[in-house]
């Protein structure tokens, strides 16, 4: 078995006296994985503990290609090969669409650069000198995406990527997720939308109240709605 790309190990974290992240372990290897659960069961939190964004209290191990990263700051853990595309996208208003892609620069050399932005999205290469807040919601969310591209990532975690995007740009997303993974690049996906993250993954981290739960597959998730219900409050509707 190849080394994992993602390994976490006892992973905590707090908010004040909130328990929000519960000694979560699992890897990352060459397959994608997503992370689903209802709303409010620690899926965010886990991203921003993994990137030292919030809260201060994190604890545990976190590896990258086996090299610790956990307890750095958050721009040291993207510059060590993980690209972030947080939830609701958190463009800057001030800035436009080829400002956002210009202020990137990685340490790591890779195909990825605003020309290659543009031709993976060549919707933004239309709308470059606008701000970035202007465009549509799929529109911000390629963006997102190619900000976290530029950083030539090992890994790329986004959280809830598919939130309030119409069916047509989620199904262009899938696609995007797709190539990435056949190109080399980890993915690790938190989503809540079970049609993205059982098309993009077929290994299911499921979590319940901040701690892992269990671990289940797509296949198994698409057949049984009990699973559906149970994880992620999907009710089939007959008729």
């Amino acid at each position: 078995m190849s080394e994992p790309i993602l390994s976490i190990r006892g992973l905590n974290a707090h908010y004040g006296a909130a328990h929000v992240v519960q000694d979560v372990s699992f890897d990352v290897l060459d397959e994608p994985v997503c992370v689903i659960g209802r709303n409010g069961m620690g899926k965010t939190s886990l991203c921003r503990a993994l990137m030292n964004l919030d809260p201060p209290t994190a604890s545990g191990t976190v590896l990258l290609d086996g090299q610790e990263i956990s307890g750095k700051a958050p721009y040291a853990i993207a510059r060590a090969g993980i690209g972030y595309v947080p939830q609701g996208r958190k463009l800057f208003q001030s800035l436009s669409v080829d400002e956002h892609l210009r202020m990137i620069k990685s340490p790591r050399q890779g195909r990825w650069s605003p020309a290659a932005i543009y031709e993976l999205f060549p919707r933004l290469a239309e709308r470059k000198k606008i701000s970035a807040t202007q465009l549509s919601g799929g529109e911000q969310q390629m963006l997102a995406i190619g900000r976290a591209l530029l950083l030539q990532p090992r890994l790329l975690l986004m959280d809830e990527p598919s939130e309030g995007l119409a069916p047509r740009i989620v199904e262009e997303l899938v696609e995007s997720l797709k190539g990435f993974v056949r190109e080399g690049t980890g993915v690790l996906l938190v989503e809540q939308n079970l049609g993205v993250a059982t098309s993009v993954a077929e290994r299911l981290v499921v979590m319940v109240a901040g701690a892992v739960f269990t671990e289940t597959t797509a296949t198994a998730m698409n057949a049984d709605p009990e699973l559906q219900q149970r994880f992620l409050g999907v009710t089939r509707v007959e008729g």
